[in-house]
């Protein structure tokens, strides 16, 4: 399994947990280019992409924003509508076109409060992904800007 694979929704949450999720979640496509969000503004949805790809970006002040990975099939597109402030930490946007089905963060917080199983599973699966973020914001960050790169090796 790749590293990707295991924060998956369907690999990270039990199939009764994807199912009350998926029951809440609306058809959404971006065009190619589309800006998905901002960095910085109102969190309140997120996305789980079924086709297309979507580029992470982290603004850095007096150059071009700083891709910090690639997302596809399967994989969460936002974590910051789970914790407070609900404020975007990146940027994200379609590099192609891209369909998804898109969740209501008011909706799901207020499942993940009524259910606290569901509530565990959903909080831990969001942790990993922003783990895994993290990391790779790390990486992206010290090869674009350490003197000799992150060392990290593929």
């Amino acid at each position: 399994m790749s590293e990707n694979s295991s924060i998956r929704m369907t690999a990270a949450l039990p199939a009764e947990h994807r199912a009350r999720l998926l029951e809440i979640a609306d058809e959404v496509k971006f065009p190619e280019g589309a800006l998905v969000f901002e960095e910085g503004r109102m969190a309140d949805r997120f996305w789980i992409i079924r086709s297309g790809t979507v580029t992470l970006h982290m603004a850095v002040p007096g150059r071009q924003p700083a891709v910090i990975e690639n997302l596809g099939f399967g994989e969460l597109v936002g974590w910051s509508w789970l914790f407070p402030p609900y404020v975007w930490q990146l940027g994200a946007e379609a590099m192609t076109p891209v369909r998804a089905q898109e969740f209501d963060a008011l909706a799901v917080r207020m499942m993940m409060d009524a259910d606290p199983a569901f509530g565990s599973a959903i909080g831990q699966w969001v942790g990993r992904v922003l783990a895994h973020r993290l990391h790779a914001a790390r990486i992206r960050l010290l090869d674009l800007y350490a003197p000799y790169g992150s060392g990290y090796t593929l």
